[in-house]
């Protein structure tokens, strides 16, 4: 393996590991040579397919079945992680949606998924990112958006937490990056995925979103693969505060 790639005895945290985006991120980390600390709010306590995945390229996998939304749960993940031992490669990937007009938006919707898709990432990046800073290496990765530059339709409270986070990639980024941590930002484009469902299933809306794709497909979760295991590894070390869209073309159309 190309040493620039190579993420042998890092150990790497991903949230929403259990499918999706999430999973793909995870076998290609440990594909890349890292054991894999895999969360998700319905994970298998064992059998899971991150954890088959992981295992059968012969990495060890820990799996932490912790819902984000759940303030609390997430600092008793921090604590059960941190027993462990060091995180080199945080993913903060684990995300939620809503759909519903802005006006028929309720504070309940509101909340959970500003929690789940912001507030929980930096709760984990600040507590696992101190830990990074005081070593003086790491690498910390979000999973933005689209919808981190545009705004989307019936989606407020996932556009305002995603715009978020790529604004919290600059910050920590601008904090950290001469300390040793790189922190970086994938913003995935219209991936073949649970979260977009309901806009294949929608002959209009999956008709719109083809013919403004350059590429002419909706992406793939393995489409990520790449661009983790690069901004996970060495080859990215002077790359900072970016926000990496993986999108077929569509924010350059």
């Amino acid at each position: 393996m190309n040493a620039l790639f190579d993420l042998s005895g890092r150990t790497a945290l991903v949230t929403g590991a259990r499918r999706g985006i999430g999973l793909a991120m995870a076998e290609a980390l440990a594909l890349a040579g890292a054991d894999v600390i895999g969360v998700s709010a319905q994970l298998e306590s064992e059998g899971s397919a991150v954890e088959q995945r992981v295992r059968a390229v012969g990495r060890r996998f820990t799996g932490f079945r912790t819902d984000l939304g759940d303030r609390a749960a997430v600092y008793r993940l921090v604590e059960d992680v941190a027993a462990l031992g060091p995180v080199d490669i945080l993913v903060n990937n684990g995300g939620t949606i809503a759909r519903a007009p802005a006006v028929d938006h309720p504070d309940e919707m509101w909340d959970r998924v500003v929690q789940v898709n912001l507030s929980s990432q930096f709760v984990l990046s600040r507590e696992i990112g101190r830990q990074m800073v005081d070593r003086g290496h790491g690498k910390v990765i979000f999973t933005a958006s689209l919808l981190s530059f545009q705004g989307g339709i019936n989606v407020a409270s996932y556009t305002a937490a995603k715009s978020g986070l790529a604004g919290l990639t600059r910050a920590l980024a601008n904090e950290w990056a001469g300390r040793g941590v790189n922190v970086n930002a994938i913003a995935p484009g219209y991936i073949a995925t649970d979260n977009t469902q309901a806009l294949r299933d929608d002959p209009d809306r999956n008709e719109a979103i083809l013919g403004r794709i350059p590429a002419g497909r909706w992406g793939r979760a393995d489409d990520l693969a790449g661009a983790v295991v690069f901004l996970a590894s060495p080859a990215s070390d002077y790359v900072h505060g970016t926000v990496l869209p993986v999108d077929g073309g569509w924010l350059g159309r």
